[in-house]
Order: structure tokens, then sequence, then C-alpha cells
């Protein structure tokens, strides 16, 4: 491979491309600690030329790619096998801001800028990007797209594939797509922006993009709600769009074993309310800076499901700093647990209507495969999906790890008979990809591994991740 390598160095830079185990070791493990590989190499070029180069000489030496962003997902897709053989693609040093055009709505960056600065850069310009994140200081637009990230605002503005007009992507044999178009309406033929978006850097390396930007939303009015069930909740969802219509930017479900993890591993947590219940819901109403009326629409909420019995109390933010700290409550879940000890996650979607009942029958399925089992359940009403986590009981961490295929199993199969699915906005990655093909149909199946034979017909973009191998 010293002949590969050197061609990587010519391409990026002696100093951009890595061997040394220190300097790989960030590269090859995942958030969760749990997905760890070898890679022959770590390169991290600094444009799309860079990056076309390093997939031209990887296609020709016949070495797999691993395109990787800012390394936080969840289920091993921007990992490395355990072969030592793959390249690993960072692309973080492409932080570009190419152009923002608040006039037309679109935003141009390279695939390296991290979300945050996407939001930023669009605020300074008083626009909105709406896509939020518990990652967001670190996860970059090329991963979110190559995922189809979700997060908290899927309710008003949709996926991440919903906030794309146009990609530049590098193609598995390093020649480059520019779809670089911020137009609104091209009907021309097939869209091949969405076939790269949620494909998990399969079909190739996004490198660029136009995003959407959205008028400002500087006022916002956000309680933390008390709800004794996950019917209600659904029932309150119904509620919230009835007396804030598109006002409504956020409706997040946890449920009390969550909050408990938080308050117990996040410094400076509190709990909001007295009393505590089953399950919070925390409602978000967002609007213009001369758009009135949230606080009235949120106390009119908050009286009519306190009157249909579909809440029995709310702490409502009434400054900045407390907003943030009801926020907190719901983004510090994932890591809280992370401190808590072994976690096996599950990122599931249903239809809204059957939450309530998959919800209720999910818990005791569990606990006959392993007693004393803690799911740790938070995520999005509005758009019907779950992470629903679970947690062992206090030192039985190993007895989790045991029995985590058979949980695992209970669940996906439970969301199959349930029309739902066993990914919402995580992706498959390694962690998924078999279980992803077999509840799927065959014909599914085929189709999508017929467009990955032609894009990729070699199988050397991040291979094992999506599909399972053939």
């Amino acid at each position: 491979m010293t002949d590969l390598l050197d061609r990587l160095r010519t391409a990026v830079g002696t100093d951009h491309v890595l061997t040394d185990a220190g300097d790989v070791s960030a590269y090859v493990v995942d958030w969760t600690g749990v997905h760890e590989g070898r890679a022959l190499a770590v390169v991290r070029p600094g444009t799309t030329s860079e990056v076309a180069a390093v997939v031209a000489a990887c296609h020709e030496a016949g070495v797999a790619i691993v395109p990787q962003g800012g390394n936080t997902g969840l289920v091993g897709g921007g990992v490395p096998d355990a072969s030592g053989e793959q390249v690993v693609l960072s692309l973080g040093r492409m932080r570009t801001i190419r152009e923002v055009d608040p006039v037309a709505g679109t935003i141009t960056v390279d695939a390296g800028v991290v979300l945050a600065d996407v939001q930023a850069v669009a605020e300074q310009a008083g626009r909105l990007f709406p896509m939020s994140l518990g990652s967001e200081g670190s996860c970059t637009i090329g991963g979110n797209l190559a995922t189809n990230a979700g997060g908290t605002a899927v309710l008003r503005y949709g996926m991440t594939r919903e906030l794309v007009l146009g990609l530049e992507v590098v193609l598995p044999d390093g020649r480059v797509w520019d779809g670089l178009r911020g137009l609104r309406k091209d009907n021309t033929g097939y869209d091949l922006t969405q076939l790269f978006v949620g494909s998990e850097g399969t079909l190739g390396v996004i490198t660029g993009a136009v995003l959407r930007l959205f008028p400002a939303t500087p006022r916002h009015a956000t309680a933390w709600v008390a709800v004794p069930s996950v019917e209600a909740a659904v029932s309150l969802l119904g509620l919230a769009q009835q007396h804030a219509g598109a006002h409504l930017s956020t409706f997040e479900i946890a449920n009390r074993q969550a909050l408990d993890l938080v308050l117990a591993h996040l410094p400076g947590a509190s709990d909001p309310l007295a009393e505590p219940t089953d399950w919070y819901v925390l409602v978000e109403l967002a609007a213009a800076e001369n758009d009135g009326g949230l606080d009235d629409a949120l106390e009119a909420i908050l009286s009519a499901a306190v009157e249909a019995d579909l809440a029995s109390d709310a702490a409502i933010a009434g400054s900045p700093a407390q907003r943030s700290s009801l926020w907190a409550l719901r983004e510090g879940i994932s890591e809280a647990q992370k401190v808590e000890g072994a976690t096996l996650k599950h990122d599931v979607t249903l239809p809204i209507t059957r939450l309530a009942e998959w919800a209720a029958a999910m818990g005791p399925q569990l606990d006959a495969v392993l007693p004393g089992i803690r799911p740790v359940t938070y995520g999005h009403v509005g758009d019907g999906n779950l992470h629903y986590n679970l947690s062992a009981a206090v030192g039985a961490d190993d007895d989790l790890r045991a029995a985590a295929a058979d949980l695992s199993t209970a669940i996906y199969d439970s969301v199959a008979a349930a029309d739902g699915s066993i990914s919402a906005e995580h992706g498959l990655g390694r962690t998924k990809a078999a279980a992803g093909a077999s509840y799927k149909s065959a014909v599914e199946v085929d189709l999508m591994r017929a467009v990955k034979r032609a894009l990729d017909p070699d199988g050397l973009m991040n291979p094992g991740v999506l599909l399972p191998p053939t």
C-alpha cells in the first residue's frame, strides 16, 4: 500500500495523511464507544478537488473508503471495519461557507461545516436554518445529509432531505457531480440530490450542499408539561396543533426514567415541577419578532390540556435562561445515559396513532426477556419517532449486553408488526444493516442493491454499511 499512501500524501499533503495509532485513534471509534475498527490511514482533504483525487486513487488501488463527518453517529456508519485495510476520509477540514443568499433563502456550504456554524451564519443574515440536534456543536452538514438526520424541529420543517436543494458529490470513481443548484423547481429527470441524502456514504462522498433558509423565529413560548401517558401526549399534540397551528415547532416527549438520569448526571439540572409523573412533554411555539400571541396560545393549550385531564402540571419558561434549562433536560438525556452505563439504543418510528399502544405493550415484553430492564424513552411525538433506549438494572450491565440481541429482536418485530421502521433518523450503519434488510421486502432490497451496483460496482464506498454484504 506504499504507492497508495504516497499518492494520498501528494493529493492532500503529508500532514493530512494520518497513519500513527495515536493520530488515528479518534477517527476509528464512534461516539458510543461500541464500534471500533482499524484504518490503513485517515485522510483529511481540504477541497473538493482533493477529495476527488483521494477517491480516484483509492478506486484505482481497489481500497475501500469510509467517509466521515463529525463522527457523532450512533450506529457505526462512520468508522472502519477491523481489517485495517480501509481509508477513513474525514471531511473535517472542509468548513467554508460558500454563499449566503437571504433573498433566495439559501446557504451553500462545504460538507465539513458544523451544524451550529450554519445556524449561526443564518442568524447573522436574519434567517433561520431550523435543523437542531443534541450534537449540533460537533456534527457536520455532510454527515447530517448522509444520514438524513432529523432532530427537534422535524414537526415544523421536516427531515434533512426537506432542507436541501442541491448537492456536490464525488462519485466512487473520482468524478465530481456538481448539483449545487438552489432551484425550488427543477423537473428535468431523476432527483439525484435525494438519491444521495440518507445513503450513508455508500454511493459517493457529499462535499457541498445548498440548504434552505427560513424566516427567523426569535420569539418563543416554551413549557415542560407533566402528562400521565403516551396516549395523553398524543392527544395533547392534537390540542397544540389546533391552538398554535404553524407556530408549533417542537413537541418532545420523555419518560421519568430519562429525566431521572439527567437530574443525576447533568450538573445544574433541576426538576422544574414539584411532583413526579410518568411522562413529560416539551412544547415550544416559535414566531417572527412582530408575530405576537404565542404566550396566549401556549396558555390556551395548557388550560385545555388540564381541563381534559391530559396534563397535571406545567413549567412555563419566563426568560431565555429558563428556556435553556428546560431544553437542557431534553438534550441531556443521551449523554446522561452514556454516563450511567451500558446502553442499548433503538431509534424507531411508528404511526402516531399507534405510539401509545406500542409503548404500553413493549415494557412488559422486554421485562420478560431481562427482568429489571429500564426503558429510557424520549423522542419526537410529532413525527412518531421514539428513542427507545434500554439501561440495565443498576450493576447489571453485563446482563444487558448478553440479552442485547433478544431485546432488539423483540423491539424490531413489534415495530414491524405496527407498520413502523427500525430506524427513524439515525440510519442503519453497521449496527442495523442486516436487520434493516430483513424487515424490507425482497423487491425493496433488490432495488437498493441495484442502485448500489450502478454507482459503486466495485463496492468500495463504505462497505458493510446500510446494506449487508451479499
